[in-house]
């Protein structure tokens, strides 16, 4: 239950805020985006710190705040305070992001609005790709503006986050205002703003794991194979970059079904059933679920009825069948 006002949530059919569309117009000025000049950030990690670098190689002037004392890069500084004491200078914040962990979200809003620490006027973000407005309930009283904004970006190294976040898309959820000071900041950082409803970022965030995090993962998986191959750890990593880069290189030029290459692509059911037969149960389940997915890409790049349903006895297992996508 949102509050009423400017910052409710607009008629299913205001296009201005439809899920998925990108803006409508790039936000030119600072001033259309944050009444205030100044972002506070609480939470010092890694996406935390790198924002701010990001904003401040923007212009922004930034707060940094955490519970520790720790070293963060210049020109940032970093307050220090207790976790149920907000910072003291989110007075002075137009927009403040909560940069922490997603269970944490909910706690350190409840602690804002315990202090009555935010106004009205200020905007309210949280970094998670999984969660929406929702995890930030505590402050709806406050009639603050709140939402989310999600850069689909890796940040492993905050001081590389400027560089890394220009060109990436950012998913951006809320209420009116908070879209347009996120979609103002992603858009200042170089990045593509998109719009999304609560309900969407799920299922959204669940795609991103499997583009990134369990992309890291099949390369383990991969690496320990050709180790029961015989090949050293180091070895096997070194054996495996070229093709992981090849194939890289093949999706920044393809979309994923022009560029699956392999026995499902081909059509190729005896190398499969070679493959299974040499894996351990788990690792086979593994292959028969990505193989199955292989097939669906391979049928919508073209593969005949016949080869498909060779390939699909292949992986046979007692699995569901997949789910087809128009």
């Amino acid at each position: 239950m949102g509050a009423q006002g400017p910052d409710a949530a607009g008629p299913p059919g205001d296009r201005r805020h439809a899920p998925g569309r990108p803006p409508a117009q790039r936000v030119t000025r600072r001033a259309d985006i944050v009444t205030d000049p100044v972002v506070g950030i609480i939470g010092p990690g890694r996406a935390g710190v790198g924002l701010a670098l990001a904003l401040v190689q923007a212009g922004y002037t930034v707060r940094l705040h955490g519970r520790r004392k720790k070293a963060v890069p210049k020109p940032l500084e970093l307050t220090v305070g207790a976790a149920d004491e907000p910072p003291a200078w989110v007075a002075q914040a137009g927009v403040l992001i909560l940069a922490v962990r997603d269970d944490a979200i909910s706690p350190l809003a409840e602690v804002l609005a315990r202090a009555e620490a935010v106004r009205a006027d200020q905007v309210v973000l949280h970094l998670s790709g999984v969660l929406g407005q929702e995890a930030l309930a505590p402050l709806v009283p406050s009639r603050a503006a709140l939402g989310s904004l999600h850069p689909l970006q890796t940040i492993s190294d905050p001081a590389t986050a400027p560089a890394r976040l220009e060109g990436t898309w950012a998913a951006v959820e809320g209420m009116p205002r908070a879209v347009q000071a996120a979609e103002g900041i992603a858009q200042e950082l170089g990045m593509r703003p998109f719009r999304l409803s609560g309900k969407q970022k799920a299922i959204y965030h669940a795609g991103a794991v499997f583009a990134s995090n369990y992309f890291v993962v099949v390369e383990a998986i991969a690496q320990r194979l050709l180790r029961h191959a015989g090949l050293s750890d180091t070895d096997a990593w070194q054996a495996l970059r070229p093709l992981v880069e090849g194939t890289f290189e093949n999706l920044t030029r393809q979309e994923p079904k022009d560029a699956l290459t392999g026995p499902v692509a081909r059509g190729d059911e005896a190398t499969i059933r070679r493959h299974l037969e040499s894996l351990t149960r788990d690792d086979a389940l593994l292959y028969r679920a990505l193989g199955r997915a292989a097939l669906e890409l391979a049928e919508k790049g073209g593969m005949d009825e016949a080869t498909a349903a060779r390939v699909a006895q292949a992986l046979a297992t007692d699995l569901p069948p997949v789910i087809r996508h128009a």
